[in-house]
């Protein structure tokens, strides 16, 4: 509904009033809901009055190719923000296109439509929940956030047409707007907000500064606050890849991710088609601090329209990337999706994907350079983190498989960087007739290459992948087969190995006699007891059962629960050893039996500490301390104590 009056001054020239128009009662629910519901931020308002004032200043510079018969044709296309902490206003101006009387009745006055009902009805029903991206997008609520700071509205606006009437719009966002006829002869559009009493830090210079340089600062228009230039760095994703230089970049990076050191590489993006998206993402050199904290912030920057949306956007890359920093741009996502929706988005899960194949097709390229230093540097900064997407990824998982890197005993010099292998090298190396890719799981390379389990493949010259980082033993499971060959634990005790070199063991009869009394010392604290074909120089190891797990996953399932038990272990022994041989022969001695327990219990206390689970090494001391002294008597004493 609308009236208007007319004013009939001295000289009888006829002026129109304010012509006020009533909102209906679901306008009136919906500006409640905008202002109470629809932003998680009040700085937000800001955001949607540049980017308005942003497409005005599209539409009149997309005119001005074709048309310089508009008002104000060599006028600098900027925007302005004036404050006045005294008077609490905030005005921000444009050189944009301007509106004309219907423009502000059908653009501002948009959520006015016949289909605002619907929207509010959307919005209380999904007001605890993720907003509708699309339907909030229908609809020109962007402005009316103004009124979460504001108590009054003025918009003071003239189009660029020559003939056009410069036209006044306010409004309190209560119960109706007016529209007059003003006085305002420049192109464009005059916002001013006349703030609420408590909102007052909307009209101090650092406030607005901070809110425009997150959220606008790669706007194409530069952007003044009481005169003073705020966006002052490009949309470099916007122009051409041939233009950008690596100082531009590296530069552009640094401010993005607050880095001080240029980044390890970068990927550059237009993308046409079903979605259509920019983006400019780096790696870094580094890996940032807290890279595996729980709550470490993802490093991706969502615009639509070089506007920003939000940050930390974990929508579009896997937590196996979430080191990645840069931006991405769509203007296939409406200006004011929320956090919520994006999580929901189709548009969103088709540029997810297509940002992971890209990636990954880079790391690729870096891999399969001559010159790999740029990817051991990757796979010493991110190789953990990346690595555990084999947990997670399905439809990227061969890409990730030919991407992991693990140190290798083909590698002899323990510890030196850039020394690792991925699983195809592993697969080029194995010997004629070899049927496993075999792995030990540990804490480190020194200690691996010292384990008893070892022994035999270093003997035969069969190369191990030595698995030390913690989140392997947890990808292992993920990749049972690497092009048909299946990934094997060497502490596995159904290994079936071979090796025709080893004589001079124990008789068949007299190992069995030898295992049986193991058995009965130990008891029900193995699984079982075997001989062993892996062990060279060792006496003994712990080996995992069928269904038991690696030692280092068991360590780490204790770390997580303090309660967990780990499934019983085999105990290895070989009976080509000195010690078993002597233990053999002094098993059937009289009056020797306590020492063959103590020797047995020695051995076993021994397997466990090279595991990692003994639990009371004072006792493994103390027995060992009795043996030194046996062990180191004079030879008077020993005949006169076996005496």
């Amino acid at each position: 509904m609308s009236t208007s009056t007319t004013d009939n001054t001295a000289d009888n020239t006829a002026t129109p009033a304010p012509e006020t128009f009533e909102y209906r009662a679901e306008m009136k629910q919906l500006l409640h809901l905008i202002v109470h519901s629809l932003y998680t931020h009040e700085e937000i308002f800001l955001r949607e009055l540049i980017s308005n004032a942003s497409d005005a200043l599209n539409k009149v510079r997309f005119r001005l190719l074709t048309d310089r018969d508009i008002v104000d044709a060599a006028a600098e296309q900027r925007i302005d923000i004036q404050l006045d902490e005294k008077e609490q206003t905030l005005t921000i101006t444009d050189t944009g296109i301007g509106m004309t009387r219907e423009d502000l009745i059908s653009r501002i006055g948009t959520v006015a439509s016949s289909g605002t009902q619907a929207f509010v009805e959307e919005l209380k029903k999904k007001k605890d929940g993720p907003l509708n991206a699309e339907l909030i997008g229908q609809f020109g609520v962007g402005f009316y956030a103004a009124f979460m700071v504001a108590d009054r509205i003025v918009i003071d606006t003239r189009h660029a047409d020559p003939d056009s009437t410069p036209l006044r719009w306010t409004s309190d966002g209560a119960g109706s707007y007016t529209i007059e006829e003003s006085d305002r002869a420049a192109r464009g559009t005059q916002i001013t907000l006349h703030l609420k009493e408590d909102k007052d830090e909307f009209a101090k210079t650092w406030r607005i500064q901070s809110i425009i340089k997150k959220y606008s600062n790669f706007v194409d228009f530069p952007i003044h606050v009481d005169g003073e230039k705020v966006n002052t760095v490009a949309a470099l994703w916007h122009r051409p890849k041939s233009e950008l230089k690596e100082d531009e970049l590296a530069e552009f990076y640094k401010f993005i991710a607050s880095d001080s050191e240029r980044p390890l590489g970068h990927l550059h993006l237009a993308i046409e088609g079903v979605v259509a998206f920019r983006a400019l993402l780096f790696v870094p050199k580094k890996a940032p601090q807290g890279m595996f904290r729980e709550d470490f912030e993802h490093g991706l920057h969502l615009y639509s329209s070089k506007v920003f949306i939000q940050d930390d956007c974990k929508s579009l890359l896997p937590e196996y990337l979430r080191f990645v920093r840069g931006v991405v741009d769509t203007s296939d996502l409406p200006l004011n999706v929320s956090r919520e929706a994006t999580q929901h988005s189709p548009v969103m899960a088709k540029i997810r994907k297509t940002l992971v194949s890209k990636l990954l097709g880079m790391l690729a390229e870096w891999a399969a350079d001559e010159d790999q230093e740029r990817f051991n540097t990757f796979t010493r900064e991110f190789g953990p983190l990346f690595k555990s997407g084999l947990s997670s990824e399905f439809e990227h998982r061969d890409e990730l498989t030919e991407l992991i890197r693990f140190e290798s005993t083909h590698n002899r010099e323990a510890g030196e960087k850039g020394k690792m292998t991925s699983l195809a090298a592993y697969v080029d190396r194995m010997q004629e007739g070899q049927k496993a890719i075999y792995y030990i799981l540990g804490d480190n390379r020194q200690a691996l290459e010292r384990h008893p389990s070892l022994e035999y493949f270093r003997a035969n010259d069969i190369e191990v992948l030595l698995m030390t980082d913690p989140v392997d033993a947890f990808i292992v499971p993920g990749i049972p087969k690497y092009k048909d060959i299946e990934l094997t634990s060497v502490e596995k005790s159904d290994l079936k190995l071979d090796d025709k070199k080893k004589k001079g063991g124990l008789s068949k009869k007299e190992a069995g006699k030898l295992i049986d009394r193991i058995k009965s010392v130990l008891g029900d604290r193995v699984e079982d007891v075997a001989p062993s074909e892996r062990l060279v120089d060792s006496v003994a190891t712990l080996v995992t059962g069928k269904a038991g797990m690696d030692a280092q996953m068991e360590r780490m399932m204790r770390m997580m629960d303090e309660n967990f038990t780990g499934a019983k272990k085999v105990l290895e022994v070989n009976m080509r050893h000195p010690l078993m041989k002597n233990l053999a022969a002094l098993r059937s001695q009289p009056g020797r039996e306590n020492d063959v327990e103590a020797a047995i219990e020695q051995i076993f206390a021994g397997a466990q500490l090279i595991e990692g689970t003994l639990d009371e090494p004072e006792t493994l001391v103390s027995r060992m301390t009795e043996l030194l002294v046996q062990a180191t008597r004079p030879d008077a004493e020993a005949s006169e104590t076996e005496a």
